[in-house]
């Protein structure tokens, strides 16, 4: 079922699309866990390979993110504008570019990833690991993709709680397949650290099926036949035009944290894993963040194509209030639990102390992340995603080698040199994005404010 966007109450809107979003990251973000879990009860190596692993496997994330972005704003636009027909035209197209991305980035995956593990510092016995792993994930690149784009339609039209659903059976799925993929039984031989990637491949071709469904039922495709289902150039350059850019956006956090893992790893394997394990409890902090993104990006695109900006600018202003309520009460739990939830993933003192030091910074740049998301979302949806690419160069790569370079290498400084370059780089993002972004944001939508 479709929402009009375009006229029902903004708040009512927000929480119709962001709440079921929340939840589905919180079940995506439970189901990384259970895998850093298992993976620090096989051996901390197999912790640190999961954590050297996350950056390449961002690559895949980030192509799924920006072209389903794309996708979204494409569809939104056209449904928020009344042109049903063109909105199935670019669902048409969104399922097969995923099919045809998701090939060319397993086959692209498969010969690069031993290059990236070594310049993230893996030794040999490290990098066996971490190619179990990503080898695994790589061929199932195309099942990855695939869920990425049929989400995009259902969200194009508000429909956010299909992909929710789909997100917390397959957390629980994964609770099942990780221990026995990991460690064998009812005819499966042991695979380790294979297993776990193994479950995440199994769990996202159920998702293809059942999200394929839920396009199918969404009627949207009502009189689409498999005739239909061929290259529309028009449409899918029109598409990778909004795509590529964000999906380039989506890859800078991932070279971000291929930066931060290359320059933790001269700290050694403990940093590494401290690392790995924040970030997941961080996610979680974070998740109102992701659902706001979510509803700022549908509610904008069917808006613009509607041609009210009135409403656009409300979007906007509605995600910052509430992201600003809802990090504070995240970032005080963060705080004040940053060693038992450390402990809660291994019992290493050493990464615990790490990662509980970066936790309590991290309750402090929370919101940071909200002012730069919804802006971001904000201007993908009136299809200027270019922002986005320049903000994400500047504060996951130039900003983060000039800091981390001079405090490594030339200053000699300890791991805290890095928490705190994090910290300042992001306000920085933050308050570019509160300033520019808005212009940019105004500048088109209500020209004569601007």
């Amino acid at each position: 079922m479709q929402l009009d966007l375009t006229t029902m109450p903004i708040p009512q809107a927000t929480r119709r699309i962001a709440l079921p979003a929340s939840v589905g990251f919180l079940f995506l973000t439970l189901f990384n866990v259970v895998d850093t879990w298992f993976a620090g009860q096989i051996s901390t190596g197999a912790l640190a390979a999961l954590s050297r692993s996350f950056p390449v496997y961002f690559i895949v994330l980030a192509a799924g993110n920006g072209l389903s972005t794309g996708a979204t704003a494409c569809i939104g636009a056209s449904l928020g504008a009344g042109d049903r027909t063109r909105a199935a035209g670019y669902a048409v197209q969104a399922l097969l570019l995923g099919a045809m991305a998701g090939v060319l980035l397993g086959l692209t995956g498969l010969a690069l990833s031993p290059a990236l593990f070594r310049l993230l510092g893996a030794d040999e016995a490290n990098l066996v690991l971490c190619l179990e792993y990503m080898d695994t994930i790589f061929l199932g690149a195309p099942a990855f993709l695939l869920v990425f784009m049929a989400n995009a339609v259902l969200q194009a039209m508000g429909d956010t709680r299909r992909h929710r659903n789909f997100l917390i059976l397959s957390f629980f799925l994964n609770c099942i397949l990780d221990p026995w993929f990991i460690h064998g039984g009812l005819g499966l031989p042991a695979m380790g650290v294979r297993g776990v990637a193994l479950a995440t491949v199994a769990c996202n071709l159920w998702g293809v099926w059942l999200l394929g469904r839920g396009v199918q039922q969404s009627g949207i495709l009502q009189e689409r036949r498999l005739r239909d289902f061929r290259i529309q150039p028009e449409l899918l350059a029109d598409m990778l035009r909004q795509g590529l850019p964000s999906a380039f956006t989506y890859l800078t956090i991932g070279l971000g944290i291929f930066v931060i893992t290359f320059y933790l790893s001269r700290y050694g394997d403990a940093a590494v894993a401290a690392y790995g394990v924040a970030t997941r409890i961080e996610q979680l902090a974070l998740l109102p963040a992701v659902g706001l993104n979510v509803s700022t990006l549908a509610l904008t695109a069917q808006n613009h194509g509607a041609g009210k900006a009135d409403r656009i600018l409300a979007t906007l202003r509605h995600a910052l209030i509430l992201g600003a309520v809802v990090m504070a009460a995240g970032g005080c739990l963060v705080y004040l639990l940053a060693d038992p939830l450390m402990a809660a993933f291994t019992a290493d003192a050493a990464v615990v102390e790490i990662g509980a030091a970066y936790l309590r910074l991290a309750a402090f740049i929370l919101y940071a992340y909200v002012v730069v998301y919804v802006h971001v979302a904000a201007l993908q949806g009136i299809r200027k995603p270019m922002f986005g690419v320049w903000v994400g160069v500047l504060r996951q790569l130039i900003a983060p080698i000039l800091l981390f370079h001079l405090g490594v290498f030339i200053l000699e400084q300890n791991i805290l040199w890095i928490w705190w370059s994090i910290f300042a780089i992001t306000w920085a993002a933050a308050l570019c994005s509160a300033i520019f972004g808005k212009r940019i944001l105004f500048r088109v939508v209500n020209p004569v404010v601007a």
